[in-house]
């Protein structure tokens, strides 16, 4: 090793020592394991196009949300399928699992038929929440245009309701998430547009890498995101042009996440684009207002000042400075992203001193999600992979085609790429990936996935780490008559658990097209009995609940907690 290598080395090894120490560094290393469930009972080829990809439509694959559709306490699944290129508007169908997990098993139903939902069309993304407040999760789902909202009527079945709501934007949808963005105590609805796309028109082919390829983005002509405004009477008026929206240049959207970002008790949003700047939407308050300030806050581009094409997103406390860090994924030969929140309204790029930028440079990157897997008080991070383009291999493009999983187990202040010794057979399967979500299938108290693949299967994977540590799910409830935001999204909770402290969030959007279980995730130490949490609501109202026996599940209703300040 050069005298140069050692002392950036240990620069490095420096830098990722400096800052606030949290309460779980001293907790020893483990990793999560995953095995995948081979009898599900979900037994979907998702369809986007047809392989090999030509057009750029037939790349990101289909979204996934994970609600409890009966209100039966567990989490269901909705599954948003494509169509073909010779079929657009007719293909195989979007799909509803039930879950009939029972005994540790994990056990899904396909309810699609008797649901009544009967969605042909090429969706891309899907967004969950009560947004009239009937007590029942609805459905929103991105296509190539029109989307769709899917009201749900509360005895298993749906009804599509986005002629009469005002919500059938004709865009390219890609991501969607519903949040009270204006503090009205309902769901307004952001949605993330794309580009221009024709089917019965494609566009002709593109050169990257001495490769002829798919054309697009670059060279197609981008579309301005959606916001509409809940009027609380079931309808939605679009405010994209009064809020803001569309005081900045369209760009390739892609994905969305929504929470206070600066703690100013307002909904903020971010906006990861395809080869252009992120865009930061900052809430100023007065209804429906925001400003965006990606570039001046530090998210709109890498440290050297590029632009990214950023697919998944993830929110965390990584330093343990209590503000949210945005873990981005982004394209080949390029690094994903770590914004590291310095102050309440502004942050820096720190990949490589996390050690998460040398070991993505040959992947290609979609969902994200950060968390506690395995149990040991602090949050990894896992990702899924596969590029764009079929040509693509290491002599062609220095990435390939198919790609496995990323699993970044938290070491310290640095993550390390996980094994398949440590994780299991799973992340060693080379696949064409493109969604992620994360929730308790199986009421055990730990975080199982489900991915989505391009053209491929939708796959479950039960979390089978072993810990003497305890998992709590927390999630929420506002059941005020006055409130439609029924299950707070955009909320953030800090948690404490003996000497231990951390915070999480529950934003609306994040992964890739697709939307989490409404829960919090966290774990604690054997002997710790009770936890203690405060929940920052999402129109700023602060609630602790002390002294919560740890049982698997906790739900926090609103209005049973007491005033932090009166403490």
């Amino acid at each position: 090793m050069t005298l140069h290598a050692l002392l950036t080395g240990l620069a490095i090894t420096l830098l990722a020592g400096c800052g606030k120490p949290t309460s779980t560094n001293s907790i020893p290393e483990s990793a999560p394991r995953f095995t995948e469930v081979d009898d599900s009972g979900i037994d979907l080829v998702m369809t986007s196009g047809t392989l090999p990809s030509t057009q750029i439509i037939e790349v990101n694959g289909g979204g996934l949300a994970l609600l409890d559709v009966d209100s039966d306490g567990d989490l269901d699944l909705f599954v948003a399928n494509g169509a073909t290129l010779d079929a657009p508007t007719a293909g195989p169908g979007c799909r509803l699992y039930e879950n009939r997990s029972h005994d540790g098993r994990i056990e899904f139903h396909d309810v699609t038929a008797a649901s009544g939902i009967d969605l042909h069309r090429w969706a891309m993304g899907a967004a969950a929440a009560d947004y009239d407040g009937d007590g029942h999760v609805d459905l929103y789902v991105t296509c190539h245009g029109p989307n769709a909202l899917l009201r749900n009527r509360g005895d298993g079945t749906f009804e599509d309701v986005t002629t009469s709501s005002g919500t059938g934007d004709t865009g390219w949808g890609t991501s969607a998430a519903f949040a009270d963005l204006d503090g009205d105590l309902d769901l307004d609805l952001l949605v993330v547009n794309y580009l221009q796309f024709d089917p019965s028109a494609p566009p002709p082919s593109a050169r990257f890498k001495q490769q002829n390829v798919m054309a697009g983005p670059n060279g197609l002509s981008a579309q301005h995101d959606v916001l509409y405004e809940n009027l609380g009477n079931g309808t939605f008026r679009n405010a994209s042009q009064g809020a803001g929206m569309h005081a900045v240049d369209p760009a390739y959207g892609l994905n969305l996440v929504i929470l206070d970002l600066d703690g100013d008790e307002r909904l903020d949003a971010i906006i990861g684009n395809d080869s252009d700047e992120n865009h930061l939407y900052r809430n100023e308050g007065d209804g429906l207002r925001f400003r965006e300030e990606g570039g001046a806050r530090g998210i709109a581009v890498n440290r050297d000042g590029h632009a990214q094409a950023t697919m998944g997103m993830a929110i965390a406390d990584v330093d343990g400075d209590e503000r949210p860090d945005l873990f981005t994924t982004n394209f080949s030969s390029d690094t994903n992203t770590l914004h590291l929140g310095r102050s309440a309204d502004a942050w820096d790029d720190r990949t490589s001193t996390w050690g998460l930028g040398l070991s993505s440079r040959t992947m290609l990157g979609w969902a994200a999600v950060f968390g506690d897997f395995d149990h040991d008080g602090d949050e990894d991070l896992i990702s899924v992979n596969g590029h764009v383009y079929p040509q693509a291999s290491m002599d062609s493009m220095d990435s390939e085609y198919e790609q496995p999983p990323s699993v970044m187990i938290r070491s310290g202040r640095r993550f390390r790429r996980a094994t398949q010794e440590e994780t299991g057979q799973w992340i060693s399967e080379p696949r064409r990936d493109r969604n992620l979500v994360r929730g308790d299938l199986d009421g055990d108290g730990d975080m199982d996935l489900i991915i989505g693949e391009l053209n491929g299967p939708v796959r479950v994977l039960r979390n089978e780490t072993t810990s003497n540590r305890r998992g709590v799910v927390l999630s929420l409830r506002d059941d005020r008559p006055i409130s439609r935001d029924r299950l707070a999204p955009g909320a953030r909770l800090d948690i404490t658990a003996g000497d231990e402290t951390s915070t999480r969030w529950m934003p609306a959007g994040g992964s890739f097209q697709s939307t989490h279980a409404p829960q919090v995730h966290v774990s604690i130490p054997p002997d710790q009995r009770t936890i203690d949490v405060e929940v920052h609501w999402p129109d700023g109202i602060r609630e602790q609940f002390d002294a919560r026996e740890a049982a698997t599940r906790i739900e926090l209703l609103r209005g049973t907690g007491t005033d932090p300040a009166s403490d």
